[in-house]
């Protein structure tokens, strides 16, 4: 089982959008994933067709200790599962602030819960901040994937955003590396988007080969700029169910292949029965 979180913390940049697709992606191979959503915004729950009452459990009842994982878990197909979000979630930054051990909640809950190790991928999308509820992602995960948008001031958090990988995985959670970087929102016709991903390349081949870097990559795969992955989410649907045969799709498609070949496939598996239905 692999464990990413997807984060950036600038938003705007198809961090949840990249979530979603590249979750969506891997269950269309007929891979076991469950999607977390962290963001208090909830756009990943809503992307997938998920929008809660006040009165119905998230994953703010998870690290509350209110509930479980399994409690809250849905059933979005047969190989794809979402522990939704609501807004009050972003209350836990401030319950759970006084909390001893706070940002292992979700690390804790994923080692009790007795499902997680049937899923092949658990993906969760950070909120665009560093605080703890995206320590919580990073403490839980093995892995970091960086959805980044081909402008000059996208870049200009990548180096905060990796100290902090680094801090966590000194202090915290030894095991996190940083997976790679997935460029959205590309113009193939414009000069500056090829810069900024040279750029990229040039910086991480720059920067010292430590443990946390020495895995990383830049995808290969571009994802471009396409319509269709905006009005997706409006239907509350993944691009896979909307527009299968879109440049969104492919692009989606080509990133989890790129994800997965260098482990390997996993042998495909009969569906499992978890949490609710929607």
């Amino acid at each position: 089982m692999r464990t990413i979180a997807v984060l950036n913390q600038k938003g705007g940049v198809g961090k949840t959008t990249s979530a979603v697709n590249i979750a969506a992606a891997l269950a269309t191979q007929g891979l076991r994933v469950c999607l977390i959503d962290l963001d208090p915004q909830a756009n990943a729950s809503v992307h997938l067709g998920v929008s809660l009452m006040p009165e119905e459990m998230s994953v703010y009842d998870v690290l509350t200790g209110d509930a479980k994982l399994a409690d809250v878990r849905r059933a979005i197909d047969e190989n794809l599962w979402l522990v939704p979000s609501h807004l009050n979630l972003a209350a836990a930054e401030v319950e759970l602030a006084a909390e001893l051990g706070r940002e292992l909640i979700l690390r804790d809950q994923l080692a009790d819960d007795p499902m997680t190790s049937q899923f092949d991928y658990i993906l969760v999308d950070c909120p665009p901040s560093l605080g703890i509820l995206t320590l919580n992602a990073l403490a839980a995960v093995q892995e970091v994937l960086i959805p980044l948008q081909p402008q000059f001031f996208a870049l200009c958090g990548l180096v905060k955003l990796l100290e902090t990988i680094q801090k966590v995985s000194r202090r915290i959670n030894p095991k996190l590396r940083l997976g790679g970087v997935v460029i959205c929102m590309y113009e193939s016709g414009t000069r500056l988007a090829q810069e900024v991903c040279d750029d990229v390349e040039q910086f991480f081949e720059a920067r010292e080969r430590n443990s946390i870097l020495a895995s990383a990559k830049i995808f290969q795969t571009r994802v471009r700029k396409n319509i269709k992955l905006a009005e997706a989410p409006s239907f509350g649907q993944s691009i896979f169910q909307y527009a299968p045969s879109s440049n969104g799709a492919e692009d989606y498609a080509n990133v989890a292949a790129e994800l997965i070949r260098p482990f390997g496939t996993p042998e495909p598996r009969e569906p499992m029965e978890l949490g609710k239905q929607i």
